[in-house]
Order: C-alpha cells, then structure tokens, then sequence
C-alpha cells in the first residue's frame, strides 16, 4: 500500500494512562526492525507506516494538572500512575482545555479538579449539587477543537476518555468528522458499529475503528481465547464471564 503521507498526525482525547502508554510506546518502537519478532508489538509497520512515522499534534484534556502544559509532562501528571518503560522527550505538543460532558464520572470527581469551561451550569444540571461539591474549579475555556485539528494537520484523533463518556465521546466524533479526521475509539461506546455514526463518516470519506480497544493480552482476550477453544472441542456454553482486575 502507498503511503499518501510522510507522518501519521494524531491528536489525543484524554491524556490518562492509555495515553501514555501510546506515547510511551511510540517513542520506545521507533527503531524496531520490521523482520524480526519484537517483545510487546505485533507490527512494527502497517500499510507502509513504521511506528516512528506517528506524530501526536495535539492532545485534550479538562484536569488542571495536565491543561495547559505540554504532552510530554501532562502524560506524568496526576493521577496518571503509568510505569515508565522509556524516555519521552520535550514534544512541543499543548494540552488543550476540551470538552466535559460525562467525562468525569463520580468516583474521578472526587480526585481531580477540573479546569471549568462555558458548559460547566449545564453539566451541573445534569449531575445536580454533588459534582459542583467535590471539584474546584480552575481558569479556562473549551477550545475551539476543530480550529485546532486543522490548524495541526490532523489526520486521526484517538479517544481515550473514561469509560462512561457517551455523550461527550458523540460530542468529539462531530468534531472530528467536521475537522476531517479519521476517529479510534478506544473507549466502549458504540460509534464504530452504530450504522448512524459508520454512514456519517462513509458519507464523508474518513475512516472510523474502535468501540473498545483491547489490551495486547488482558482479561478480554484471554476469555475469548478459552471460550472458543470450548466450541471447537464440541462443548456447550450457557453462560460466561470474566472479572477484571486493575
């Protein structure tokens, strides 16, 4: 396949822990050979794009500690707890202030303070006194995402909100498709496998993957593993489950 670009440009919601391992694993990857089996990475290149060839042009966060600074120190602020595996040098990538929504939930309101933006008396409407109790508020302002997504020459966001964040996770998706991004959802709302939001991106030529994005070898995996393997010996299931732990 022909590459149409040098770089893969990519702009990050969320800047939690799967943000920082991205990150982390972008940088640590860059010289992995493509013939050769690599510890913790299926390809080193797909579609003619090495790992090295990912860029990150811009990230969006609503936590005080990580809005305003830049990729490379927002990955580390708290309550990030990702273990370090690799440099990541200064990016020159900001953090901009994005949009709440549902992106806190109860049990991280409680631990972060959230940089308020104009739809701050909705969410409170929304969510009643409780959240208003437990979050200090901070100076900002959303960001204007889509200005930003091409003025970075953008070409795919990655979502990597809380679990939980439906609308504010649809909310982005309008930005993407308007600013011409190819969206991966790594969070389990249904955006990819909803026929509304697939015929939306079709109709505008861009690509759209995720609805979840599985750890390389976690609980998911392993259970589907060992579920089949009951189906090809002939034997019946009724009923499943798995219990995650982290």
């Amino acid at each position: 396949m022909a590459k149409k670009s040098n770089k893969v440009r990519v702009a990050i919601i969320g800047v939690g822990n799967c943000a920082n391992a991205l990150i982390q694993g972008v940088h640590y990857y860059k010289n992995a050979p493509d013939d050769a089996e690599i510890p913790g990475l299926m390809h080193a290149t797909v579609g003619g794009y090495h790992v090295r060839d990912i860029e990150f042009s811009a990230a969006f966060d609503v936590v005080t500690t990580k809005v305003g600074k830049d990729l490379s120190e927002a990955m580390w602020a708290y309550p990030n707890d990702t273990i370090k595996f690799t440099d990541v040098p200064y990016m020159n990538v900001p953090v901009y202030r994005g949009m709440t929504h549902d992106g806190i939930g109860k049990y991280l309101s409680q631990k972060v303070e959230k940089a308020p933006g104009p739809t701050d008396d909705i969410i409170k409407i929304l969510r009643g006194k409780y959240l208003s109790q437990v979050i200090t508020k901070a100076p900002g302002s959303t960001a204007d995402i889509v200005k930003i997504l091409k003025d970075k020459n953008t070409h795919v966001v990655v979502n990597f909100m809380p679990v939980g964040s439906e609308m504010a996770t649809k909310w982005y998706v309008e930005q993407a498709i308007e600013a011409g991004c190819a969206f991966v959802n790594g969070i389990p709302v249904f955006i990819a496998s909803s026929p509304y939001w697939s015929k939306r991106f079709e109709a505008a030529g861009l690509p759209i993957i995720g609805d979840d994005v599985k750890s390389q070898l976690g609980a998911t995996i392993t259970h589907r593993v060992l579920t089949n393997i009951f189906k090809d010996r002939g034997i019946h299931i009724d009923r499943t489950y798995q219990l995650n732990f982290g």
